[in-house]
C-alpha cells in the first residue's frame, strides 16, 4: 500500500510539473504583454506576426490601420527593385565625347552622364579620368559638362518637411558624387559639382580642359569611359542597414527611369505599387508617395508589410538578399545598439523606422517568424516605442 501511494504521489508530481509547463502563456499573450509599455499607443499602432513554417498569423493588432511607416517604406522599394531590376543590376556612370580626337587632343566637349548611382564617389570619378588619359588624350578643347537628364531635377521628395532637405537627404540628382559633398560644402547643383570634380581629376592626370558646365550627351556621342556600382544587393545592404534616405530616393527614380515612365519619383512609386499588387500584397489603406518614408503622406499597414516579408521569404531568389540587407540586432546598422543580448542578438534581422510622427520595426526573428510593427503619434514617444519593439522582437526570438 505504501509503495502504491508513493507511485501515485510521483505520478501526481509529474502531472503537476507537466501542467505547469503547459500553462505557460501562449505566444500571442506574451507578444501583447511585450507591447504593454507605458507611453506606447495601442490604438495608434499596428502589428502582425506570421509563422513562416505554417503561414499562420499568430498575432494581429489593428493589422489594416493605415500608418506612417517611416523608413519601413524602404522595404517596399527593396522588394520592387529586386523584382524589376534583378540581383545582377549595377548603376553605371559614363563619359561621352562630343566631337573627335585628333592626336592627343579632343576637339569638343566631354560629358559626364549620371545614371542615378547613389554610391558614386570621387574614387570612381578618378577611374574615369584614368580611362580618358589612357586614350592618349592630353587636352580637351571644349568644356566638361555634367548631364543629369536621366532623372528630373527635383531635389527633394513629395510631402517632405522643409527641414528634411540636406538634414535628412542631400540633393537628389541622376549625377551626384560623394553625396553632393564638394569643396567643404553640400553642392546644391550636384551635377555641376560632379563635372568640376572630373575636371580636377583630369588635370591630376595631365589632361587640360575648358570650363565646366551643364549639358546633355547627344544621341550618338562616343563613349569614352564608364564605371559601375556594386550589385543591387550590395546597394540594398547599404540602404537598409543604415536606413539611407538618399539611396532609397535615387533607387525609386531609377525604377521609373528603367522600367517606368521616366526618372521621377512618381514614375518610380507607380512601379513599386504595381509590383506589390502583382505579388498579391494587400494594398487597402496603402499610399506610397516617396521611396524613403520621409513623406508625411506615406501610409502602410502592418498586414501589407508582413505580407511583403512573407512573400520575399518564400521566394528563393529574394530570401537571402532581403534577409542580408536588414540590420542585425546588437550587431550592425540601426540595430547595433539595440537588443544586444540573446536571444534577440544576431537572431533578429529587421528594418527600423523613426521620424517625429512614426516608429517602426519589421523583419524576421530566427527565420521562423516574419513580423511588422508600426506606431504613430504627434509626436510619437520614441523611448516607449523602441522598448515595445525590442521586447516584441525578443519574445519572437525566444519562441523561435
Amino acid at each position: 500500500m505504501h509503495v502504491r501511494r508513493s507511485v501515485l504521489t510521483i505520478a501526481l508530481l509529474l502531472a503537476v510539473a507537466s501542467s505547469g509547463r503547459a500553462a505557460a502563456p501562449p505566444l500571442s499573450l506574451r507578444l501583447a504583454e511585450a507591447l504593454a509599455v507605458p507611453g506606447y499607443s495601442a490604438s495608434a499602432s499596428g502589428a502582425v506576426v506570421v509563422d513562416l513554417t505554417t503561414g499562420a498569423t499568430v498575432f494581429a493588432r489593428n493589422p489594416d490601420l493605415p500608418l506612417e511607416p517611416a523608413s519601413n517604406e524602404k522595404l517596399a522599394v527593396t522588394f520592387a527593385a529586386l523584382h524589376e531590376l534583378g540581383v545582377t543590376y549595377r548603376f553605371r556612370t559614363e563619359v561621352f565625347g562630343r566631337g573627335r580626337q585628333e592626336g592627343s587632343t579632343w576637339q569638343g566637349d566631354i560629358v559626364l552622364k549620371g545614371f542615378g548611382d547613389p554610391t558614386l564617389t570621387s574614387l570612381q570619378i578618378g577611374r574615369l579620368a584614368t580611362q580618358i588619359a589612357r586614350l592618349g588624350i592630353k587636352r580637351v578643347t571644349g568644356r566638361v559638362l555634367g548631364d543629369e537628364s536621366w532623372f528630373d531635377t527635383k531635389r527633394t521628395g513629395p510631402g517632405w518637411k522643409a527641414s528634411f532637405f540636406l538634414k535628412e537627404c542631400p540633393p537628389l540628382s541622376a549625377l551626384v558624387v560623394d553625396r553632393a559633398s564638394y569643396d567643404g560644402h553640400v553642392a546644391l547643383q550636384p551635377a555641376l559639382a560632379a563635372a568640376a570634380q572630373l575636371r580636377k581629376l583630369l588635370r591630376a592626370h595631365g589632361v587640360s580642359t575648358g570650363p565646366v558646365g551643364l549639358g546633355r550627351a547627344p544621341a550618338g556621342a562616343l563613349a569614352l569611359a564608364q564605371v559601375d556600382s556594386g550589385t543591387l544587393p550590395e546597394v540594398l545592404q547599404e540602404m537598409n542597414r543604415a536606413s539611407d534616405n538618399f539611396t532609397a530616393e535615387l533607387l525609386t527614380k531609377e525604377l521609373g527611369a528603367e522600367v517606368g515612365d521616366g526618372g521621377t519619383t512618381a514614375a518610380g512609386v507607380a512601379i513599386v505599387r504595381k509590383e506589390l499588387a502583382t505579388s498579391g500584397i494587400p494594398l487597402a489603406g496603402v499610399r506610397i508617395v516617396d521611396g524613403s518614408g520621409l513623406s508625411l503622406a506615406d501610409r502602410l499597414t502592418a498586414r501589407a508589410v508582413s505580407a511583403l516579408l512573407v512573400t520575399a521569404w518564400n521566394d528563393s531568389e529574394l530570401r537571402q538578399t532581403v534577409w542580408s540587407s536588414l540590420a542585425v540586432a546588437g550587431v550592425n546598422g540601426t540595430l547595433e545598439n539595440r537588443m544586444q543580448r540573446r536571444p534577440a542578438r544576431a537572431s533578429v534581422h529587421a528594418k527600423t523606422g523613426t521620424t517625429d510622427e512614426a516608429s517602426a520595426l519589421s523583419g524576421y526573428a530566427h527565420g521562423r517568424y516574419a513580423f511588422a510593427l508600426l506606431e504613430n503619434g504627434d509626436p510619437v514617444a520614441i523611448g516607449p516605442a523602441h522598448k515595445a519593439e525590442d521586447q516584441f522582437a525578443t519574445v519572437l526570438a525566444s519562441a523561435g
